[in-house]
């Protein structure tokens, strides 16, 4: 256990590091293009590791360090990106609209709850 929880650290730690110098290297504008690219990059990245995973073509200790720690430390928006995909690909509509409504807008509205409490 102690392996697997110093895997998601480093990798968690490199994703974070990752993050901060994307949001240094694109300049900040009114739109948030830093954001937005890690969200997109970690959503590929993770479907792309999950994918190599599951065809065991890469390891369940390289699944936690680049899966579960770097895209988790990158971005959480590919874990939300990948959970959709696989309700899509298992036929849930359903579930999927509101797994998407709910996330978005719950999100949303804790965000903005969060703000005014601050203030």
């Amino acid at each position: 256990m102690a392996t697997k929880l110093i895997l998601v650290f480093i990798g968690g730690g490199c994703g974070a590091v990752l993050r901060f110098l994307l949001s240094i290297l694109i300049p900040k504008t009114s739109f948030p293009y830093s954001t937005l690219l890690a969200n997109v990059l970690g959503s590929f990245l993770l479907g792309l590791i999950t994918a190599l995973a599951l065809k065991h073509f890469i390891s369940s200790d390289l699944r936690l360090l680049l899966a579960v720690g770097l895209c988790g430390g990158f971005t959480t928006f590919s874990t939300f990106s990948l959970d959709a995909f696989l309700l899509l690909k298992q036929g849930n509509y359903f579930t999927l609209l509101l797994y998407l409504t709910a996330s978005l807008l719950l999100s949303f509205f804790a965000t903005a709850i969060g703000w005014k409490l601050a203030h």
